[in-house]
Parts: C-alpha cells; structure tokens; sequence
C-alpha cells in the first residue's frame, strides 16, 4: 500500500491500482488527492477536514465515487449536492466496511474539546486494513487493535505537546507520520516533531515527517 502526504490532514492510500482519500480539505491540495480516487473518507465537518465544494465536484464528476462521513457533514453533502446523494453514506464509531479493496474501521465519536464555550462535533477515526489509523481531531487510541502506521495530529487549537506525545506513546504503532500541521511554521513544526520522535522511539515508534506530496511504502 502506497501513503501519499498532502498538506494538513490530507492522506491518500493506494493499492493494487485503486486509491481513497482521507480528509481533503481547504488546506490541502485536493485536485491531486481527489484525482481518480474511488472513496472519500472524512473523519468530521470542520473546513481544514472536508473542502465541500471539491468533494461534490468529485462526487458529481464520477458517479463511482463513494462518500463516508459522520452523519450530520453526510447529510449536508446530500443537501447540497442532492444528485449525488445515493452516493453518500454515513459512518460512525463502530462501523466496519469494506470500500475500493479497503477494509475500514471506525473509532471515536467526538471531536476533541476546543473550548466548554464551543460545541462539540461528531469526528470519526479510520483504520485501513488494520495498518493506517486516521484520528481526525481526535486522540482516541482505538481499542482491540494493533495500529501499523499512526496519523498523528501534531498541533491544533485544541491540543498540547503533551497530549500528543501521549496518544502517540499509548498508541504504539510502529511507524508515525505527521498530520494536522498547517498552522506550524517550521521552526514551530520542527521543535514540535522531535519531543514526538525522541519520546516515541523510547516506546517503540518510528517518527518521521513527511513533506507534502511525499510518498512512502507500507
């Protein structure tokens, strides 16, 4: 299985000649990540997670193309784009299905708490093939399962170094990967990722940063 890294917390996974992607959104580039791919995967409704207009553009342009999403950005992407409704499906905590040669589970159920005066979203972690754990805005370690390959969310309003360092350690993957670095500049990125690598190697987890349209082998 191929990871292509976009910017932020856009991932896109390729194998035996399909693709799906994962949070494509208004941070990243979607063009590249959306081309060709049979499943979108969006974890919750927040901008930097799901470019609607690209998705819909991507929905209407390949009637194949599946959607999964926590039910309420679900129902807003068959509002908006009713004619590629039957292609929308919700996805919640719990749920398992297979998509475009992919196996996919979901974990959590809310999106980490920004602030008591802001609500809270609904935010969906995926696991693909029981290898690549995507956890949105969330630190949920999902539980009975062995991650591979962690997504790890290295900086948001919502978080702390600590509590990365944290989810990264709980979760003990093998190998870790960036996401959700934006908002960092790379003095900000660079000071950030190596309390990750250096504490994550003491529990067993490779740390490495990925540039933008980098691609590895898993």
């Amino acid at each position: 299985m191929l990871l292509t890294k976009y910017t932020h917390a856009c991932v896109r996974l390729e194998k035996q000649g399909r693709a799906i992607t994962l949070d494509p959104g208004t941070f990243s580039e979607t063009g590249p990540a959306l081309a060709g791919a049979e499943a979108i995967l969006i974890t919750h409704e927040h901008a930097d997670h799901i470019n609607q207009d690209a998705v819909i553009e991507a929905l209407t342009g390949h009637p194949s193309t599946v959607l999964y999403a926590p039910a309420g950005v679900a129902a807003a992407v068959r509002a908006a784009a009713p004619e590629s409704a039957g292609q929308v499906r919700d996805a919640a905590p719990g749920d398992e299905f297979e998509v475009s040669g992919f196996t996919v589970r979901c974990f959590g159920g809310q999106h980490a708490v920004i602030h008591p005066s802001i609500p809270v979203v609904a935010n969906v972690g995926y696991l693909i093939d029981d290898d690549v754990y995507h956890p949105g805005d969330s630190l949920i370690v999902p539980a009975g399962v062995q991650v591979k390959t962690l997504l790890a969310p290295v900086h948001a309003p919502w978080s702390k170094i600590a509590e990365v360092v944290d989810f990264v350690v709980s979760v003990r993957a093998p190998k870790a990967f960036q996401v959700h670095d934006a908002l960092l500049n790379e003095a900000g990125l660079a000071f950030t990722e190596s309390h990750i690598a250096r504490i994550g190697a003491q529990h067993g987890t490779e740390f490495r940063h990925l540039a933008s349209g980098e691609v590895v082998e898993l």
